[in-house]
């Protein structure tokens, strides 16, 4: 989508020269005790921590989503779908909360078609304070409040459960996703 990019080892210890950060997807440590629970404590999330509390933007993709909650940056957690299944098919979801950093630009009641990949994609919140930005149309996980991503208070943290990165072309399935890191980079670049 244009913007210059680099990957960033979980053992670094700066983020200094970025305006925003991804955890991106993809089963962090194995996922060995709690979903994200071990990369939550890798050296890099100091410097995510930093960035959140400085207002830049941080995004969590599904695995990334997870390690933002165990890391503290998000309330609640994810654990296993109700269903106790995986799941690996597009669903929809409709845009609750405009003021994130995510979804900045696209109108309350909007659907996206997006993919989800997960096995522990449940959001579970007893402090009931997470700020649920896009729910789903039908809840394929359980998750309260038929959450698919939340926003911390400031709207520049937000995990994301199901996939906008692999809804950014129409070879994919959908081009969806394109309008949600549209909003990302844009909050980047600003």
């Amino acid at each position: 989508m244009g913007a210059a990019t680099d990957l960033v080892w979980h053992a670094e210890s700066s983020l200094a020269a970025f305006d925003a950060v991804v955890l991106p997807g993809g089963f962090a440590h194995g996922d060995y005790l709690r979903t994200g629970a071990i990369a939550a404590l890798s050296p890099i999330m100091a410097a995510v921590a930093g960035m959140a509390q400085a207002g830049r933007p941080v995004l969590g993709i599904c695995n990334g989503f997870q390690v933002l909650c165990e890391a503290g940056l998000l309330p609640g957690a994810l654990i296993a779908n109700r269903d106790l299944a995986f799941i690996c098919r597009s669903i929809e979801v409709a845009v609750v909360d405009s003021g994130s950093m995510l979804t900045a630009g696209l109108e309350p009641g909007e659907v996206l078609r997006l993919p989800l990949n997960s096995y522990e994609g449940n959001y579970v919140d007893p402090s009931e304070i997470g700020r649920v930005v896009l729910s789903y149309r039908e809840d394929p996980n359980g998750s309260q409040n038929a959450a698919a991503a939340i926003a911390n208070a400031a709207g520049n943290v937000v995990g994301i459960m199901p996939h906008p990165e692999r809804a950014s072309a129409e070879w994919l399935g959908s081009v969806d996703g394109n309008r949600l890191l549209d909003s990302f980079l844009k909050a980047a670049a600003a």
